[in-house]
């Protein structure tokens, strides 16, 4: 996902890009930039190839086991036409869940079904490692339901899993519970019927009851857990008391197009690249080092890593740009960019007079104005374009061919009111596309050297982005 705040005008443009970590490219002045992972196998290993050499090593029993542990993200119908790994893989590289700069949930499969060998040999991670990685909140992406079910699969015998179609009967159909029918399986069908349900496992309890009550104690402590977290979530996000007030609460809480997962600490990198000194000093940004500060404060107080890098040239621009590209994101939600300096339309100025853009070379950005108050500028002329694929968001600071303004003493215009809006919408839980248009009403009722400012949001998201806060006294606040 690109969001990118542009600035108008002859003199600056801001641009922030925020992309989620699951998509496959992300867009950088016109280019589209790969995020790659330092994984030893993207590094050293043709990518079909070890896909390849995986499926083969894979037997029937483990490529059920897969598919069962992938049912949060791959619909049934779809997982039970699978005949072979390959086909598998070819579904989770459709639905963006495998990449090759993206062998984290392949990572965390192989480590679910005991396969260390083909996760030392294939992917160069050991048992260890894996260990300490699902242990940080939020890296785990099976789901603890699945986890728990799979994990009493595991646990229980065949004659176990005998007793336990004996005890089915009349619940389910007896060709599904024929003796071949393996456990994962049975407890699918169970799924299927509405017998178990991820707050409903009821019946599974009664039966482990009677043939293993040791099992049993498993899913007591899956349900005490959850309802600790529930609780938890009721006490930093309650439920509004009026009926009045609930129904948009209720809304943002639970948007039927669902979420982003947003689950890792740090969330991702948030970059900021901020010129203020140019070799012309009358082309000073002033009022940038406030920008700078206050994106800093947000996304640092929003858990991302975040970094600040002043007066860099226009080939360091890029070249600061694509270090980050080339980072391991595998393990984080999102990556998060500023480019705060003067530009031109499709291009970004560097402190050398230099332009950091893909294509003809510009002529040099055009001197800021001030106005008679002596603490408005201009800024610069946005892109107009977005690129051609999902999980992007555009926000510009206006609408094409018209100017937006930076205080000399407080900060873009734009980016002060975007800063603050988030700080004020993220602990109501808002997603992001609210949160722009809440911007573009603030911004828009305003007056500036008696004109107008209209910013522009252009989407291709999928889902809704809610950036977690972090749980603490001073946002409960």
């Amino acid at each position: 996902m690109t969001w990118r705040q542009n600035s108008l005008g002859p003199g600056d443009q801001t641009v922030l890009v925020v992309s989620l970590c699951a998509a496959p490219s992300r867009w950088l002045t016109g280019q589209l930039v790969p995020l790659k992972s330092k994984s030893w196998c993207e590094m050293d290993r043709d990518f079909p190839k070890l896909l390849f050499d995986i499926s083969e090593a894979l037997v029937a029993d483990e490529l059920e086991a897969l598919k069962f542990l992938s049912l949060d993200y791959i619909p049934r119908r779809k997982l039970e036409a699978i005949r072979e790994p390959k086909a598998f893989f070819d579904v989770l590289q459709e639905k963006g869940m495998l990449e090759a700069g993206n062998l984290s949930f392949l990572r965390e499969l192989l480590y679910r079904i005991h396969r260390m060998d083909l996760l030392a040999a294939q992917l160069g991670c050991s048992r260890q490692e894996m260990d300490r990685e699902l242990r940080i909140p939020g890296r785990a992406q099976v789901s603890p339901y699945r986890q728990l079910l799979y994990g009493i699969a595991e646990d229980l015998t065949t004659d176990d899993c005998t007793s336990m179609k004996f005890l089915l009967q009349e619940q389910i159909p007896k060709n599904k519970l024929q003796e071949n029918a393996s456990l994962l399986k049975v407890l699918l069908e169970m799924e299927k019927k509405g017998i178990i349900k991820e707050d409903d496992l009821a019946m599974l309890k009664d039966i482990l009851k009677k043939i293993r009550p040791d099992v049993k104690k498993k899913i007591d402590a899956y349900e005490e857990k959850k309802q600790e977290e529930d609780s938890e979530e009721k006490l930093h996000h309650p439920v509004p008391e009026h009926p009045a007030e609930q129904g948009e609460e209720q809304q943002t809480e639970r948007p039927f197009v669902g979420s982003y997962k947003m689950k890792n600490n740090p969330h991702g990198y948030c970059v900021i690249l901020n010129n203020y000194s140019f070799k012309n000093l009358s082309q000073r940004r002033e009022g940038t080092q406030k920008d700078g500060e206050a994106v800093k404060e947000v996304f640092t107080w929003l858990q991302f890593e975040t970094v600040e890098h002043m007066d860099l040239e226009a080939k360091q621009i890029r070249a600061k740009v694509e270090e980050y590209s080339k980072k391991d994101h595998s393990n984080m939600d999102c990556f998060v960019c500023f480019i705060l300096s003067h530009g031109e339309k499709d291009k970004i100025k560097g402190i050398d007079d230099e332009l950091a853009c893909q294509g003809s070379v510009g002529h040099p950005a055009v001197p800021l104005q001030e106005d008679g108050s002596g603490h408005l500028e201009t800024d610069a002329v946005p892109q107009t374009s977005i690129p051609d694929q999902a999980d992007i968001l555009v926000g510009m600071a206006t609408v094409e061919d018209y100017e937006c303004y930076r205080d000399i003493k407080t900060g873009s215009v734009y980016v002060q009111c975007l800063c603050e809006k988030m700080k004020s919408l993220c602990p109501l839980r808002k997603d992001l596309v609210t949160i722009l248009t809440a911007v573009n009403n603030e911004v828009s009722s305003r007056v500036f050297k008696a004109s107008k400012q209209m910013p522009k949001i252009t989407s291709t998201l999928r889902k809704q982005l809610i950036f977690q806060i972090p749980q603490c006294p001073s946002t409960e606040k």
